[in-house]
């Protein structure tokens, strides 16, 4: 006698399908993210002159340095994944889209268009942001600290690692109203509950900006400002989900 349930077969396939769905959009966000590198990788010499400008005045060689044969190769490389990852951010959010529109109701699932748009512009912003505003005042603040004896020779692979992580952190970080609607669209969060925790979420918003920017208080502080912002940005937006569900709601038993 067999001793699994038709429940408990309906929740494996049901598990199943979700990572075999989990694993096609993943596969697909990878051959995009492929084919926007390629491009990148075709204009990597302009671009890398763009990455090197945030920190061009405070190389006293006059460019970046590097150790090894194969560092300059790898720093192309590096910035085309980077640069494919930016411009490939609407496919991927329409493949992240995908995956999570079945959990939603079906009024709901027309929004696709507004989540790729906003979710797109929100991680541009956040590169931007960090590219024009934040990068600067955090070179500001080290290449100064301490006083100007002290001459910084720069290698390709640390600034590199400082850039992209910078860039990148910000562009996910800055998804976080789109990530807080997304929650309050599946019915995981409400707006009273985001505003009644808010203290709790700017702690725990003060400790990720602590990890995913490089060790320093400048850094975190750059990070920490916008997320506290864009926090209650979200707060807003799941307020105006609720008063739409409640709204339709109405208009369904009349």
């Amino acid at each position: 006698m067999s001793l699994d349930s038709p429940e408990t077969d309906d929740k494996a396939q049901g598990l199943t399908e979700h990572l075999t769905e989990l694993r096609t959009r993943i596969i697909y966000s990878l051959l995009g993210l492929l084919v926007t590198t390629g491009i990148a990788y075709a204009y990597s010499e302009q671009l890398f002159n763009l990455v090197r400008l945030p920190i061009a005045k405070y190389l006293t060689t006059g460019g970046l340095v590097y150790t090894g044969p194969m560092d300059k190769f790898m720093a192309h490389i590096k910035i085309a994944v980077v640069f494919g990852i930016v411009t490939s951010c609407p496919f991927w959010l329409y493949q992240i889209w995908r995956f999570i529109a079945p959990g939603l109701y079906r009024d709901e699932k027309k929004y696709a268009a507004l989540f790729i748009s906003a979710g797109s512009i929100l991680f541009l912003g956040g590169v931007v942001f960090a590219y024009l505003v934040a990068l600067p005042m955090a070179f500001d603040f080290l290449f100064t600290f301490g006083g100007d004896v002290d001459k910084p020779m720069i290698t390709i692979e640390q600034y590199l690692g400082f850039f992209n992580q910078f860039c990148l952190m910000f562009g996910v970080a800055f998804e976080l109203p789109l990530i807080l609607s997304i929650l309050g669209m599946m019915g995981i969060v409400s707006q009273k509950f985001l505003i009644d925790k808010g203290r709790y979420a700017v702690m725990i918003l003060a400790v990720i900006a602590a990890i995913i920017t490089p060790p320093d208080v400048m850094s975190m502080i750059i990070m920490l400002v916008p997320l506290i912002a864009l926090y209650y940005v979200g707060v807003v937006v799941v307020g105006i989900i609720e008063k739409g569900r409640r709204k339709a709601a109405v208009n369904e038993t009349e």
